[in-house]
């Protein structure tokens, strides 16, 4: 008779729940993209009040790490509450996957389209399986992986070809600070992998974007941030992107527990898919939506593929 953990686990490691739960995962991570520009919106802020956006980050984590705990407790019918020991971890993981993820990517954002930064975004998964093989020896750096590394890179940079400018379109503050941010979250992915061991992942989420929230609410307001505009539809959003982060990260998290990382960021290829669908449909960017971008868009999805395909099961 095998106990429920091993049956939820057996569950979790089947390769239609994995492509189900992170295709989820991908397509609320997708619609954030947009739905970030659209709060800058409604909100009223612009692109150079960074106070306020590292406000409007905090606010939003916040909630994710509220509404985590609440949903982790009510399916788990239990309050989810951490280990005195479990604290470190999830102060270490707040501040790769929420302060400094997401202070580079909020700030990133505004300086650049959702297009752009839904694509550099895919290289997430690269840089995770560079820093799991050569920092962490969780995974096998093989020529195939690195090849498709190259590709990905190409597609990177052939999507700063187009536009209005026809130059490489780079800067630390737009397109510099998207890729540091993926850098942030490679980190934190294998982060995740080593402490989910003995943690329950949904409580090293909450916790994280909780204390990660604070952090960034705090450093917003200290630094002159306010929302002075607030609106039902403003608050809706909010909610929404608190929503999308709080169910998104805390199922990658279980996937991570119960899989190999290069089994699960396999399907991280649907982020870049996703964000410019919903970035084109939504922002009305669709002039970024041409034949290049589309060519660099299969060529970060195929290096994807290549860098995944063989990785196994075990």
């Amino acid at each position: 008779m095998k106990s429920n953990e091993t049956t939820k686990e057996l569950l979790l490691q089947k390769t239609w729940c994995v492509c189900l739960l992170a295709l989820v995962c991908c397509a609320l991570w997708g619609s954030a993209f947009p739905c970030i520009k659209i709060g800058y919106q409604l909100f009223e802020i612009t692109s150079d009040e960074t106070a306020t956006q590292i406000l409007f980050a905090g606010c939003r984590f916040v909630l994710a790490g509220l509404l985590a705990i609440l949903l982790g407790s009510l399916l788990s019918r239990k309050a989810l509450i951490p280990k005195k020991t479990s604290w470190g971890k999830i102060l270490w993981l707040s501040l790769l996957q929420t302060v400094l993820q997401y202070l580079f990517f909020y700030i990133g954002l505004a300086h650049t389209t959702g297009v752009k930064a839904s694509i550099i975004e895919g290289m997430n998964v690269f840089i995770a399986i560079l820093v799991a093989s050569l920092l962490f020896r969780q995974e096998k750096l093989t020529s195939q992986k690195i090849l498709g590394c190259l590709i990905g890179f190409a597609g990177v940079v052939l999507v700063n070809l187009t536009g209005s400018s026809i130059d490489l379109g780079l800067s630390l503050n737009g397109e510099g600070f998207i890729l540091l941010s993926t850098v942030a979250y490679a980190f934190s992915s294998v982060y995740i992998k080593k402490f989910s061991a003995d943690e329950n992942p949904v409580i090293l989420s909450g916790y994280q974007f909780v204390a990660g929230g604070l952090i960034m609410a705090a450093c917003g307001f200290l630094m002159g941030g306010r929302l002075d505009v607030i609106t039902p539809a403003g608050i809706a959003m909010l909610l929404y992107l608190g929503f999308l982060s709080a169910v998104a990260y805390s199922l990658w998290g279980i996937l991570i527990k119960y899989n190999p990382v290069s089994r699960v960021t396999v399907f991280g290829f649907m982020n870049p898919v996703c964000g410019v669908v919903l970035s084109a449909l939504l922002l009305g960017e669709t002039d970024a939506v041409g034949i290049m971008s589309a060519a660099a868009l299969v060529l970060v999805c195929a290096g994807i593929y290549l860098v995944n395909r063989g990785s196994g099961n075990h």
